[in-house]
């Protein structure tokens, strides 16, 4: 990840942080919360009189292509040969030219680490989520765990498909840094909204890792609780009386307790 300070050189101070994430060439803009609507840059000026200081991908990345040239330039190729670029990248221009745009007076100047306010919002950024068929289980860095309803997240925007295509929904996954959960890497969903709207549980990511390093068993392990073989295994698994949490062409996952019902 590099991290790039946002400062405008005519209010000489800093406007926030963009954070780029480069392997999956995503973008991400923290600003300071000391921004009103007059300080904050054009575009997040919406957000920042709503109390939103952090910029979702898609909208920090249309900032950012305000101030690049665009990929459809007439002599891209020429440019992009004289900066020694083989494709077009768009933080490596965004890099090149300091963010200098002539609409404003920012400058993007790179930083050696995130800054403390920063360090601060990603605690409540995501670690892991699991989904299940009427509700998103979401873990975060500041070591809680929250359960939404998935019929709370119909409502955002674009979140509607979650509710008719299942693929779509499956496809969930923690977005760049935590910022985010992101279905079909088209929806997201920001994870301070799922901080404010899930209902907090007596349940922290450690205790979860917790019981899964105790309590979840591969094959060997398996056949170690029952002094058995793996034909045991199969034969068990045959007679309906063994059901793996997770098959794999590899092998099966048991849980601790259905292994030792299995053993009385």
């Amino acid at each position: 990840m590099k991290i790039f300070e946002l400062y405008d050189n005519e209010l000489c101070m800093t406007l926030g942080h963009l954070l780029a994430f480069e392997k999956d060439k995503n973008l991400i803009i923290e600003l300071k919360e000391n921004l009103d609507e007059w300080t904050a840059p054009l575009l997040f000026t919406a957000y920042v009189k709503k109390g939103i200081f952090t910029m979702p991908r898609d909208i920090t990345l249309s900032w950012a292509r305000e101030r690049i040239i665009p990929n459809n330039r007439q002599n891209i190729s020429m440019i992009l040969a004289n900066h020694k670029l083989k494709n077009y990248d768009e933080l490596r221009l965004l890099e090149i030219s300091e963010g200098i745009c002539s609409q404003d007076n920012i400058v993007l100047k790179k930083a050696d680490s995130a800054p403390e306010y920063i360090q601060k919002r990603m605690e409540k950024n995501l670690s892991e989520i699991v989904l299940s068929d009427d509700s998103l289980l979401a873990f975060f860095n500041d070591d809680t765990a929250r359960k939404i309803p998935l019929k709370n997240l119909y409502n955002f925007e674009g979140a509607s498909k979650l509710a008719n295509f299942r693929k779509v929904l499956e496809s969930g996954k923690v977005g760049s840094g935590g910022y985010y959960v992101t279905f079909n890497d088209s929806i997201d969903i920001p994870a301070a909204t799922l901080y404010k709207i899930g209902i907090q549980l007596p349940l922290k990511k450690s205790d979860f890792i917790n019981f899964a390093n105790k309590n979840i068993l591969d094959t060997t392990e398996s056949c170690g609780i029952l002094e058995c073989s793996r034909q045991n295994i199969a034969y068990l698994l045959g007679r309906n009386q063994l059901h793996p949490i997770k098959e794999n062409v590899k092998g099966n996952l048991y849980l601790k307790g259905d292994l030792l019902r299995c053993r009385d």
